[in-house]
């Protein structure tokens, strides 16, 4: 048993976890009208990824933070800074960067930056006559039982990025996500080959943990897709998007 994968319910809890380690380090803005911005563009491209939904559904909001960064937690929390939104030039760039943080939930990579055997170590305890007396309490308390888990995952989201496989994976399903609801997937290349031109490709934030180099560019316009956009949608976003943002 202690070898079975998390499930939904767990990686809620652990994702929960996660953003409360964020919020330690990142204020939230507090900005309802922005904030219900954000989440319309967030959840409207999760209803085109592989999990629509989660446990406790997707949930985003925004860091009180001049970097350029997003962190996507486990089970679907999604934070974006106030500094991306500055760096983002429309609505198709923004849907890009939540698309993307969307894959890295639906593709689990935060989850798997866990060390396997302190996750069988976290089972364990579960599976234990004592802790099966807590019953559903223990399920809740999953959050300091899984605290090396979260720094694992901590590590991996804030500090060392994830790996240059799992961020052109993201990338590739972000495309397809953005062309079935409707955006331009077109705004990722935009997005990244703007930080290339502006030599960003190795600093800190966002240009860390989603490395913006050539070969990620090149793996973005191989796998385009082809969308044919309606010129009202298009002025519908832009006056959205100058009415909430700039």
């Amino acid at each position: 048993k202690a070898a079975r994968p998390i499930s939904d319910e767990e990686e809620y809890y652990v994702g929960r976890a996660v953003a409360a380690r964020i919020l330690s380090t990142y204020p939230l803005y507090q900005n309802s009208r922005l904030t219900e911005y954000i989440n319309l563009i967030g959840k409207t491209v999760s209803l085109q990824s592989e999990k629509p939904d989660t446990f406790n559904g997707y949930h985003f909001a925004i860091l009180d933070s001049k970097e350029i960064n997003a962190f996507a937690c486990p089970g679907g929390i999604i934070f974006v800074t106030k500094g991306m939104l500055n760096a983002v030039e429309n609505e198709d760039e923004l849907a890009a960067i939540l698309a993307h943080e969307v894959a890295h939930v639906n593709n689990r990579d935060g989850i798997s930056s866990i060390k396997r055997a302190r996750w069988t170590e976290a089972l364990t305890v579960i599976g234990s006559s004592a802790a099966k007396e807590y019953g559903s309490k223990e399920l809740a308390n999953l959050v300091s039982i899984f605290e090396g888990s979260i720094d694992d995952i901590v590590k991996t989201v804030v500090v060392n990025g994830y790996g240059q496989s799992q961020e052109l994976d993201a990338d590739k399903a972000a495309l397809g996500y953005l062309s079935k609801a409707g955006y331009n997937p077109g705004a990722l290349r935009d997005f990244i080959g703007r930080l290339i031109a502006k030599g960003k490709g190795s600093e800190g934030g966002i240009l860390k943990t989603h490395p913006a180099t050539s070969d990620r560019l090149k793996e973005v316009e191989d796998n385009m897709p082809s969308v044919k956009e309606d010129p009202s949608n298009i002025q519908l976003r832009s006056k959205r998007f100058i009415s909430s943002i700039r």
